[in-house]
């Protein structure tokens, strides 16, 4: 990807982000939890330990916006304000990874991602 469309992905990214952290301080929450918890998703890429196969599903499980939302949602339903706050977070760092160029993974390798390959040095 290229042009304006990845321009356009990584500003939502960087909005997504400064979302998360507006709606993570009406959370009420201790600030010391956003920068703890905002690398914690990376743990997802884990499953590179096995192969790429299984490592870009793990990954794209953790950065897309599917789990947290679903966690979101969930911790909404059943009134887990930690659980929100996570979730929140969780959605922070898959915007600072798509405004820093960092995209969901493909099969073929860690560095193929939808926002374009890492190895061409273009993010």
């Amino acid at each position: 990807m290229t042009g304006k469309p990845k321009l356009w992905l990584r500003l939502e990214g960087l909005v997504l982000l400064i979302a998360t952290v507006i709606l993570f301080a009406g959370q009420h929450q201790k600030w010391w939890l956003y920068p703890v918890l905002l690398l914690a998703p990376d743990i997802f890429m884990l499953g590179y330990l096995a192969n790429t196969k299984v490592g870009a599903f793990f990954y794209n499980l953790g950065h897309s916006n599917f789990a947290p939302s679903i966690l979101i949602l969930l911790a909404w339903r059943v009134d887990s304000k930690l659980a929100l706050a996570i979730g929140i977070i969780w959605l922070g760092h898959i915007g600072w990874d798509r405004f820093f160029g960092y995209g969901l993974k493909y099969d073929s390798g860690f560095k193929h991602t939808h926002l374009g390959d890492l190895n061409s040095g273009k993010r």
